[in-house]
């Protein structure tokens, strides 16, 4: 699971990473990364590395199903932290195609899409 540290909860967070981020389109969603470090100091102290956000709107499906897409989504951003800089925000905002998707398939296009916007090391993007 992806740790407490290491995930996004202030609106502002999101809007900053999603206005004046990177972004990348997917079939299955848009990934939105944002690098800390290049812009000017921020208020906040942060600990334990890059920091995850997920927007799952209802259009991706019923509660059930985007729990389930949250789920695995935050399974794969747990899988990806190591290769990300301690300073990196990611927004990921899930498509409806991401109900149908594997997680094999969420995890590729998350990768692709980071290594795209090359926030991803080379040896993390296989």
């Amino acid at each position: 699971m992806l740790p407490e540290p290491n995930r996004l909860h202030h609106h502002a967070d999101f809007s900053r990473t999603v206005r004046r981020g990177k972004r990348i389109g997917r079939r299955d969603l848009v990934v939105h990364g944002f690098d800390c470090s290049a812009s000017e100091p921020v208020a906040d102290v942060r600990f334990g590395g890059p920091r995850f956000g997920l927007i799952v709107s209802k259009s991706v499906g019923p509660a059930v199903v985007r729990r389930r897409v949250a789920r695995r989504l935050r399974h794969v951003c747990a899988e990806l932290r190591p290769g990300l800089a301690s300073d990196i925000d990611v927004v990921i905002r899930a498509l409806p195609g991401a109900a149908t998707a594997s997680s094999d398939e969420l995890e590729r296009q998350v990768r692709g899409g980071l290594a795209k916007l090359q926030l991803l090391d080379s040896d993390a993007a296989r």
